[in-house]
């Protein structure tokens, strides 16, 4: 063992050691039809997906495909509506269940001139004897006439007596409500028949004016004048 040790040769001092060389790396390259199934996987998830996004359905026999790539319309679930989330959210007191009793009923609320239920304003002022009524409700005090224009009566019948009845016969109205009133509106082109006769309707003095040009036969002036 002595001698082995003995006949081992150091390098020299001066001399470096001469540098390991490394074994070439062997590089394995894939095969071809390998490298083309890899890019066509991806390309044909892509092409599913873009299909799925028009709605036109998928393929069966698109390789790569599967249920985890199908998704939603747009749309289909919406996000949840979060309740209590602060102000800014605008779901806070109530939280979107509205409100209960008097606010919820239908016909409910009190109107501009309620006060808390004091006496409102408008009855705690002295008020003088003599109010007109016809001033007041609209829907209860005050006449409401069905308007015809004189242009809608250029067509007809001067044979027929015009009355509430022959109107509503013709559609020229629909109800009679508190009365008929002839107004004077006309068009040009629409000339009124002569001879026309009226009946248990009302006049504007301009409709007067004009069917007495055209030799209309008209109520008596103290009832027919509205």
């Amino acid at each position: 063992m002595a001698d082995q040790k003995k006949s081992v040769k150091k390098p020299a001092a001066g001399k470096a050691a001469a540098p390991k060389t490394a074994a070439p790396k062997t590089t394995t390259r894939k095969a071809p039809a390998a490298k083309a199934a890899a890019v066509a996987k991806p390309a044909a998830a892509k092409a599913a997906k873009a299909s799925i996004a028009r709605g036109t359905g998928l393929a069966t026999s698109v390789p790569g495909v599967t249920l985890a790539a199908l998704r939603e319309s747009k749309g289909a679930r919406p996000k949840r509506v979060r309740i209590g989330r602060g102000h800014g959210s605008g779901m806070v007191k109530t939280g979107g269940e509205g409100g209960k009793g008097q606010t919820v009923r239908s016909g409910g609320g009190k109107g501009p001139a309620f006060e808390g239920g004091q006496t409102p304003w408008a009855r705690r002022l002295p008020h003088r004897r003599g109010y007109s009524q016809k001033a007041r409700d609209i829907g209860h005090f005050r006449t409401r006439y069905a308007v015809v224009n004189l242009a809608a009566l250029s067509g007809w019948d001067a044979s027929v007596e015009i009355t509430p009845q022959t109107l509503i016969e013709r559609n020229v109205i629909k109800r009679e409500l508190d009365g008929v009133k002839i107004l004077g509106g006309v068009k040009p082109g629409k000339e009124l028949p002569r001879g026309l006769k009226f009946n248990d309707v009302v006049f504007s003095a301009s409709a007067r004016e004009a069917l007495a040009a055209a030799g209309a036969t008209l109520p008596t002036e103290a009832g027919a004048e509205a």
